[in-house]
């Protein structure tokens, strides 16, 4: 059984505006190194900071792929909020 992930990835352009970016993928290693090689998303290039903020795991890739365009119509408000849950659970864990 294949896992795939939905992930935020927090972006820094050259004039250090913030953005975020939300996808899914079945390896998200590999798909971070492709996003930080520029060869990802066309969002993601030329960008002068790409890092992990948020991953979900699921075991399909349709239930993952409803969490993506569910995210992708948050709020930076509401994406913050889940980065910052994201990272208390983190920490708890630890």
């Amino acid at each position: 059984m294949s896992l795939y992930y939905v992930y935020i990835l927090e972006t820094i352009a050259k004039n250090n505006k913030k953005r975020f970016y939300t996808g899914y993928t079945n390896n998200l290693q590999r798909r971070l190194e492709e996003h930080k090689n520029g060869t990802g998303a066309k969002f993601c290039r030329g960008k002068k900071s790409i890092r992990l903020k948020y991953f979900e795991t699921f075991g399909e890739r349709g239930m993952a792929m409803k969490r993506e365009l569910e995210i992708k119509t948050f709020t930076r408000k509401e994406k913050f909020q889940l980065i910052r849950t994201f990272n208390e659970d983190d920490l708890v864990e630890q």
